[in-house]
């Protein structure tokens, strides 16, 4: 059995199968500020009180500080939930984004199953977990039962070998993986990321991989979790490694398909408007102009991203042609940041550094655009009108492209610098 198929069997209490309907119990629900609401709104017409007030997680992201009466209205709906169930979980004060606030509060376990408003859930594979996004009706009946239902999916092995080169990250590696396997190419299927470059890969690149899993379709992704995520979860949870519950696929485990990839002479990878799949190499768009440039999200606002970009940015100047924002994934790395120079760094540069939050990620906070103008962005979407006008363009890159572009002005490979 793979990793997957384990964890699921485990819930169900028997050995499951791909294609499979289950029922299982949840060990977290998570949602934030502009889910939370709709899903309020159902679970008060089928229940009085939630399941398990210690197993939901409520964060306030996507518009925080509010910025129109419409989302300061969701947000008040949120803090009387949060008071009137007494759910203990909640990090509504500018803590960060969800999906780095989670694991960040050791929240996130090897073998767990859980489930967010939030179609990138999927980040939580990372640590090991099954997790998955779902629509707000359903995370409602989550909290009035703890249980949801899946049908057990398929799995593709993805196996990753070579050695990251100082211009590419983890980034290249999933927008290189969805621009082979296509938008739609693992849909409702787990993907197992796994191989030597996985394997010696850190916790914040492996966020970045299953962040993006739901870009490809997939249900889920997930990875083995190494030693570097081992130790990561032992320090949030006070745990020690015996007392986690390390999945892993066994040898002979079956998967619908197999892929292989080899990163040693790759470039940069950079997804154009307007898919996620629409993916080349830097070289073929050197040079294509750009105004702003954006550094952060649930898929690139952590720390080591934050230091590629300073290590670029160190004693340059921004183009007088572009804007940067910079969004940290979290408080705690924004304060980070701020102990290592990092930000000084980017403030010297001429950049605009924000308080953590998705931003103009999913076109709803700061930093939108406007008719025509463009974008390159660690963001993880570039649809048509996802960070403002219908026609605006968003490119997506690793945080060292956008630090480099930033400075020319024009869409730029940081080697050539």
């Amino acid at each position: 059995m793979n990793i997957t198929e384990k964890i699921l069997s485990a819930k169900a209490g028997h050995e499951v199968t791909p294609g499979e309907i289950i029922e299982i119990p949840v060990d977290l629900a998570m949602s934030h500020d502009g889910t939370s609401p709709p899903a309020i709104k159902t679970f008060e017409k089928v229940a009085e009180k939630v399941w398990d007030p210690d197993k939901i997680a409520i964060i306030f992201d996507h518009n925080i500080p509010a910025n129109t009466i419409g989302s300061a209205e969701f947000q008040k709906v949120c803090r009387d939930f949060i008071k009137t169930q007494n759910i203990t979980k909640n990090f509504i004060h500018g803590e960060g984004i969800c999906h780095q606030v989670v694991p960040e509060m050791g929240l996130v376990e090897p073998g767990m199953v859980i489930v967010g408003a939030d179609s990138h859930t999927c980040t939580y594979g990372a640590f090991g977990a099954f997790s998955t996004g779902m629509g707000a009706t359903d995370l409602a009946m989550v909290w009035a039962t703890g249980k949801t239902w899946f049908m057990v999916p398929e799995a593709i092995k993805m196996e990753i070998e070579g050695e990251l080169n100082p211009y590419i990250a983890p980034k290249d590696i999933i927008l290189n993986i969805i621009g082979e396997i296509g938008i739609a190419g693992a849909t409702y299927k787990t993907a197992e990321f796994c191989g030597p470059t996985i394997e010696n890969m850190g916790v914040e690149g492996r966020a970045t991989m299953c962040n993006m899993a739901i870009e490809m379709g997939a249900k889920n992704g997930i990875m083995e979790p190494n030693r570097d995520v081992i130790d990561y979860i032992c320090k949030k949870t006070n745990k020690t490694e015996s007392e986690l519950n390390i999945v892993k696929s066994d040898s002979d485990a079956q998967y619908s398909q197999e892929m292989h990839f080899d990163i040693t002479d790759m470039e940069p990878q950079i997804a154009c408007p307007n898919d996620v799949d629409n993916v080349c190499d830097i070289s073929k768009i050197e040079g294509t102009a750009i105004d702003q440039c954006l550094i952060g999200s649930c898929t690139n606002g952590r720390l080591s991203d934050l230091k590629d970009a300073c290590d670029i940015l160190e004693n340059q100047k921004i183009s007088d042609d572009v804007r940067l924002l910079i969004f940290p994934a979290s408080r705690k790395i924004y304060k980070k940041a701020m102990h290592l120079g990092y930000i000084d760094t980017f403030i010297d540069a001429g950049a605009i550094v924000c308080n953590p939050g998705c931003g103009p990620c999913l076109g709803g906070h700061m930093g939108v655009l406007s008719e025509g103008e463009s974008c390159i962005s660690t963001t993880n979407r570039n649809f048509k009108g996802r960070m403002g006008d219908p026609n605006s363009s968003v490119y997506l890159s690793n945080s060292k492209v956008v630090a480099a572009s930033a400075i020319t002005g024009v869409i730029t490979n940081p080697k050539d610098l």
